[in-house]
Formats: C-alpha cells, sequence, structure tokens
C-alpha cells in the first residue's frame, strides 16, 4: 500500500477544516489518524499556498483555521 502524499494529506485537512472550523494539530491528527509528522508537513503545505491561518489557543497550543 502507497503511502498518501503531502498534498493528499494537505486536502484531506482543508476538507477537515472546511467542515469542522478551526482544530489543533493533534485534534486533525486524531480525526485523520495521522501521525504528527504528516500533520505538520501537510500543514506547512497549506500555509506555503496561504490557505491557513494560526490561531493562539490556550496558553501553548495553536488552532488552525482556513483563511
Amino acid at each position: 500500500m502507497l503511502t498518501p502524499t503531502i498534498g493528499e494529506n494537505a486536502g484531506k485537512i482543508w476538507s477537515l477544516l472546511e467542515t469542522n472550523g478551526g482544530l489543533s494539530p493533534s485534534a486533525i491528527g486524531k480525526r485523520l489518524n495521522l501521525k504528527s509528522a504528516d500533520v505538520d508537513r501537510a500543514v506547512g503545505w497549506l500555509a506555503r499556498e496561504d490557505k491557513v491561518h494560526f490561531e493562539p489557543a490556550g496558553k501553548t497550543g495553536i488552532k488552525i483555521t482556513l483563511k
């Protein structure tokens, strides 16, 4: 079985955020069954394309939302 590409994971994350609003990276990973590194790479892809916004959440967390 082939591992999904970064772009495929970015598409899954974009769809999840579109449906559910802002989520933390760990919540994204749990909901999509992705490893932390895979979430980071895919979110980086979306950030490079200027598709996401990062907001502070709690004392040390972040929430990722679509622009």
